[in-house]
């Protein structure tokens, strides 16, 4: 293999290690565990409001400090640096969960918070990393890759946490609760061991000269101060953010809160995993096919197929009433949320100049997360203000929709002549 396929290989496999939190933890077993273990002593809708609290909170922390941090990233040539500290983070509290006894709801939620920050955090820099792996040619493949591997590995790992969870005494676990807190701790595990070749294979970009943390956290500083002084040179990036904060809100409040609510319509358990677990081995062979649609028709055009297939998935959200459906709906999410969340990473890679490109994609996440504040805390809201969780499923629509009217209007091609312009004049001393 020679070193451009082995980067590419090891870049995406990043996104195999750090997927199977997605998964395991903030998918599947930590919101069910949330309700039926720590939290035994509040009712579905306080739990449900508390748990999409959590994730907002943890939203708005990031989304504050992601362009800060990423310009700094930036100017420090130190995006491999800030991916390793914050990966720690994450891995050293989901690793925690284990720890946790039952009826704390308090301390469970305090470290999933944490593990949340972790996690959103890190992807900011594996993200900005994407630049030095790919061309304008190849990136929505290499993108695609990436989300495609991470199904597959968030998905192998998750089944084998819910077979130690349905026949744990095949694995000498005692009780079943016992089985989702080793999950828990294989989680750790997994994204930590999976993690060591992005840092081993992956050269960081040295577009900057190297500078100590001092002058790096003051150049970083400079330079976002100066992005936002020139904002207006990037107005097709800020448009498509603008779009991308709408629409991936509706996506990630789907991603975190669904299994709460297929729990809330009291979905049994074996129901809910199963699905999840359909979404992931659905989603591998989709983002990649997605990967090809967008080369026939546009990534943009692509991207905004997999809104309006959204769209469709939250009115028959708001409509389910038996499990069949529930399944029918994982068969639809899969084909469309790999898609969208690819695309939509590649597309922004190719209008943003590559010098910048740690900040620019700490504002990718600043918005598509602090986006995520509204939409669980939304979607909790809505549920306890009317007790009823339709009504809260309901209110996402709003988000897909506007998201679909600013991305209309993003014209791409003449975003990635000013990228293109703009890493052409690159000061070097800062």
């Amino acid at each position: 293999m020679d070193e451009t396929k082995r980067s590419i290989w090891a870049w995406a496999l990043y996104d195999w290690a750090n997927s199977a939190y997605a998964t395991t933890v903030m998918a599947g077993f930590f919101p069910i565990f949330f309700k039926t273990y720590w939290a035994t002593n509040l009712n579905p809708n306080q739990s449900t409001f508390y748990l999409g609290s959590a994730n907002s909170l943890a939203a708005i922390i990031i989304a504050l400090l992601a362009p800060f941090l990423g310009a700094v990233a930036d100017r420090g040539t130190a995006k491999k640096r800030f991916l390793a500290a914050t990966s720690f983070l994450g891995i050293c509290m989901t690793l925690g969960l284990w720890m946790v006894a039952e009826g704390n709801w308090e301390i469970a939620i305090l470290f999933y918070f944490i593990s949340s920050i972790g996690w959103t955090g890190a992807n900011i820099f594996y993200d900005a990393l994407i630049t030095g792996v790919s061309t304008n040619k190849n990136v929505d493949y290499v993108s695609s890759l990436g989300f495609a591997l991470g199904y597959v590995g968030g998905g192998l790992l998750f089944l084998l946490n819910v077979l130690m969870y349905l026949k744990y005494e095949l694995f000498g676990i005692p009780d079943p609760a016992t089985a989702i807190k080793i999950s828990f701790f294989t989680v750790g595990i997994w994204w930590a061991v999976f993690s060591i070749p992005i840092f081993v294979f992956v050269k960081e970009p040295t577009i900057y000269k190297p500078t100590g943390i001092r002058e790096s956290i003051y150049l970083g500083g400079k330079q976002l101060v100066n992005t936002l002084k020139d904002i207006r040179k990037y107005r097709i990036v800020a448009l498509f953010l603008l779009a991308y904060w709408l629409y991936i809100d509706g996506v990630d409040t789907i991603i975190r809160m669904a299994v709460d609510y297929g729990k809330s319509l009291n979905f049994t358990t074996i129901t809910l995993i199963t699905a999840l677990l359909m979404v992931q081995f659905i989603a591998f062979p989709a983002a990649l096919v997605y990967a090809k649609i967008a080369q026939k028709i546009g990534t943009k055009k692509a991207i905004i197929s997999g809104i309006l297939g959204y769209i469709v998935i939250t009115l028959l959200g708001f409509l389910m009433q038996k499990e069949w459906h529930f399944y029918f709906l994982a068969g639809l999410v899969g084909l469309f949320q790999g898609g969208i969340q690819a695309l939509s990473r590649s597309l922004f890679s190719r209008i943003i100049p590559h010098d910048k490109s740690a900040e620019f994609f700490g504002f990718y996440n600043m918005l598509g997360k602090f986006a995520a504040v509204i939409g669980p805390f939304l979607m909790g809201s809505v549920t306890l203000l009317f007790g009823n969780p339709r009504i809260g499923i309901l209110s996402i629509l709003i988000l897909f929709i506007s998201g679909l009217i600013f991305l209309y209007r993003v014209d791409v091609k003449e975003g990635e002549r000013l990228a293109l312009q703009a890493t052409s004049k690159i000061d070097i001393t800062g």
